[in-house]
């Protein structure tokens, strides 16, 4: 009787054990991420591929009368984006290059700065007696308790102010002011028809020159 209790046991443990791995065994495999899945892009990677794309569609082989230019430059890349769209239906081939610029944004004559607002104040007392007019106190920032004589675009007339200023006794200084831009530069590779530049964004503002094949 005990026998036959434990053979009935060790057969049920058998089937359970058999059942188990055959589910495991014949379960079809997870299915793979989907590959037309879309994917997250940031607004500035979306812009640069967008560029990219642009000048890739138009790069194909060229034959060995071909001519090479450049055209630019160009401030903003969405009429970068326009320029290579217009080039890119003419061009056999074209890209576009990246430049950090360094732009003068005029000139500032000033006295520099005091020791403290009280002495800053003083000197623009002294300069308003002095009949001169056209000058503030900075009050905070990296200029605080610096006197400015004038923010001027042309470099002869910030010679002329600091002039004035310095035959009356004060030091003044001038400082040409710059700032850093980028700019966006077109190559483009073309046959023996010359493509026309004149709607190309900001047109009378833009360089077209010949460069080298490579």
């Amino acid at each position: 009787m005990i026998a036959r209790a434990v053979f009935l046991l060790m057969l049920a443990l058998n089937l359970a054990m058999g059942g188990w791995w055959y589910v495991h065994l014949t379960r079809p495999p997870a299915p793979a991420p989907r590959s037309d899945a879309p994917t997250l892009l940031l607004l500035h990677e979306r812009e640069a591929q967008a560029m990219a794309d642009a000048a890739a569609a138009v790069a194909v082989t060229s034959g060995g009368d071909s001519v090479c230019e450049t055209v630019g430059p160009f401030a903003t890349q969405s009429s970068l984006q326009r320029a290579l769209d217009l080039i890119g239906a003419q061009a056999l081939r074209a890209q576009f290059q990246e430049q950090s610029v360094e732009n003068t944004r005029g000139y500032w004559v000033y006295l520099p700065a005091y020791e403290n607002r009280e002495s800053a104040l003083k000197a623009a007392r002294q300069l308003n007696a002095a009949s001169v007019r056209d000058y503030y106190v900075v009050t905070a920032g990296d200029h605080e308790n610096t006197v400015s004589l004038g923010l001027f675009r042309n470099r002869e007339n910030a010679s002329q102010r600091q002039t004035q200023i310095a035959a009356l006794g004060f030091p003044a200084r001038l400082e040409q002011r710059t700032e850093v831009t980028r700019q966006y530069w077109i190559e483009y590779e073309r046959g023996s028809e010359a493509i026309d530049i004149s709607s190309l964004p900001g047109a009378d503002e833009l360089t077209q020159r010949s460069r080298a094949c490579r």
